[in-house]
C-alpha cells in the first residue's frame, strides 16, 4: 500500500495595506507560490488579528489611515519577532534607516513587481525557517545577567523584561554570542544574515538596534566597535 508523502505547511503573510488592488495584487502572486495571504485595511484590523493568530511574516504599508506605520512596526516588534516587510511609497534613504531601526526586516518601495515582494517574502522565510536541530545548537546564551532565546529571538533583561529582535538583528547577536571576546568583520556579519541589498547601512543601523536593547544606564558597552575591523561582544557567555 503506497502513502502520499506529507504535504508541506502553507505559510501565512499578513498584509496591511488602505488600498484594495494592492493586498489583492499580492494575494494573487503569493497564491501562485502556494502562501496564503490575508490583507487588511487599518493597524487596528491587523493588530487584532495577531492576537488571535501569528502569522509567518507582515507586510506593512507605511500610509495608513489610523496609524502612522512606524508605530504600528514598533506595535508589533513589542509583542512579536515576526518578519516584517515595509511596503511604501517613501523611497528615502532616511525612511529606510528608520524602518530597519523600529524591527523591520525588509523595505520595498511603491510601485513595486510583485515578483520582487514574493522574492523578499520566500527569503524571509526561508531565513525566519531556517531553524537548527536541537542536538546542534544550546536553547539559551546567557551574558551578563541577560539571556536570549534564538528559536523565539526573545532576550530577556536582567530584571526579567522581555523583548523580540527581528530576524536580521537575531541573527546577527546569535553570531556575536557565539563567539565572544572575538573581532568578526562586518564582512563576515553580512554574510551572516545582516546583508541588505538595498541598504548599505543595514548592518550598522542593526548593531545600533541591539545594542540600544543591551543599554542599561551606568552598565558596560556589551558590543564594541572595532575600528577598521568590525563588532565584538566584550562579555563571557554561557550556553546551556
Amino acid at each position: 500500500m503506497q502513502t502520499r508523502p506529507a504535504q508541506a505547511v502553507k505559510r501565512t503573510v499578513f498584509v496591511v495595506d488602505d488600498e484594495p488592488d494592492i493586498g489583492n495584487l499580492l494575494l494573487d502572486a503569493m497564491s501562485q507560490f502556494e502562501i496564503a495571504g490575508k490583507v487588511f485595511s487599518t493597524a487596528a484590523q491587523l493588530l487584532a488579528a495577531l492576537d488571535r493568530e501569528t502569522p509567518d511574516a507582515c507586510i506593512v504599508d507605511l500610509g495608513l489611515p489610523d496609524m502612522e506605520g512606524m508605530t504600528l512596526i514598533n506595535e508589533i516588534r513589542r509583542q512579536s519577532s515576526v518578519p516584517i516587510i515595509v511596503l511604501s511609497a517613501r523611497g528615502h534613504a532616511s525612511d529606510r534607516v528608520m524602518g530597519l531601526e523600529l524591527g523591520a526586516d525588509d523595505y520595498v518601495v511603491k510601485p513595486f513587481d510583485p515578483r520582487e515582494v514574493i522574492a523578499r517574502i520566500r527569503s524571509i522565510l526561508r531565513r525566519s525557517s531556517d531553524q537548527p536541530q536541537p542536538d546542534q545548537r544550546p536553547e539559551l546564551a546567557l551574558f551578563e545577567g541577560w539571556t536570549y532565546q534564538p528559536a523565539s529571538h526573545c532576550l530577556t533583561s536582567p530584571e526579567g523584561e522581555e523583548t523580540f529582535l527581528s530576524t536580521g538583528e537575531a541573527t546577527l547577536l546569535e553570531a556575536l554570542l557565539r563567539a565572544p571576546k572575538r573581532v568578526l568583520t562586518r564582512d563576515y556579519l553580512l554574510e551572516h544574515g545582516g546583508r541588505d541589498e538595498s541598504l548599505d547601512r543595514s548592518i550598522d543601523v542593526r548593531i545600533s538596534r541591539i545594542r540600544k536593547k543591551l543599554n542599561r544606564k551606568d552598565g558596560p558597552a556589551h558590543i564594541r566597535t572595532i575600528y577598521g575591523s568590525g563588532y565584538m561582544l566584550a562579555c563571557d557567555v554561557k550556553w546551556g
